[in-house]
C-alpha cells in the first residue's frame, strides 16, 4: 500500500496518466467499468492493483531463501515485476502499447522500487511479529 500513495501522488501530479490496472480493467472488463459510478472507479482499480501486488508477493515468498535475502533482492524484484507486465502481460492481454513520458517511466520505476522494498523487507516465510 506504500506503492499506492506513490502513485497517488504521481497521478495527482499529473506525472502518471493512467496506472496499468486501469488499462488492464478496461481490456479485460470494460463492462465492469462502465457500470460503476466514475466516483468508485479508483477503489475498484485500487483493489484490482492490491490483488496483482500480493500474486507478485507470493510470488517472491517463492524465490530461494538465498536470494530473498540479499538486500538488492526486493527492488531488483520490483522492477522485474514490472518489466514482465510491460514485456509479457500486456501484450499477451492485447493492452495498447503506451509511449511513456520519461518523469512517467521515472515515476513508475520509482513505484516498482518501492514495491520491491516492502516486499524484500517481509520475513519469508511469513511470521507475525510480537506487539
Amino acid at each position: 500500500m506504500a506503492m499506492s500513495g506513490l502513485r497517488q501522488f504521481t497521478t495527482a501530479l499529473g506525472v502518471v496518466k493512467k496506472v496499468p490496472p486501469e488499462a488492464l480493467i478496461e481490456r479485460t472488463a470494460p463492462s465492469v467499468l462502465r457500470e460503476l459510478p466514475t466516483e468508485r472507479r479508483p477503489a475498484v482499480v485500487e483493489l484490482v492493483h492490491w490483488g496483482v501486488g500480493a500474486v507478485g508477493g507470493a510470488v517472491f515468498g517463492l524465490l530461494p531463501g538465498a536470494v530473498r535475502g540479499r538486500a538488492w533482492a526486493g527492488p531488483a524484484y520490483g522492477v522485474a515485476f514490472w518489466a514482465f507486465f510491460e514485456a509479457v502481460v500486456a501484450p499477451t492481454l492485447g493492452l495498447p502499447r503506451r509511449h511513456h513520458t520519461t518523469p512517467e517511466r521515472l515515476a513508475l520505476l520509482a513505484d516498482h522500487v518501492l514495491y520491491g522494498i516492502v516486499v524484500g523487507a517481509s520475513p519469508w516465510p511469513h511470521q507475525d511479529r510480537p506487539t
